[in-house]
């Protein structure tokens, strides 16, 4: 699943990244590796940007650059 079907409240988890780009290296170094549990804060009108809470600090995505990652949903 891609974040685009992520809604605000819902727990998920990174379980692949499809790209070995600089841009996310970086998001790996910010902690949003595979594995890692994240909650949604908030999803902005048509997706972009949407903000996750992980690692005890909160981070905003852009469309960009949620495409490369893989997550499973919790229930």
């Amino acid at each position: 699943m891609s974040f685009l079907g992520l809604k605000k409240g819902m727990f998920a988890t990174v379980t692949q990244i499809h790209s070995a780009s600089a841009e996310m290296h970086r998001l790996q170094e910010m902690g949003l590796t595979i594995g890692t549990t994240f909650r949604v804060v908030k999803v902005a009108p048509f997706g972009d940007p949407v903000e996750i809470d992980l690692r005890g600090y909160r981070l905003c995505l852009r469309k960009r650059e949620t495409e490369a990652f893989e997550i499973e949903p919790l229930s």
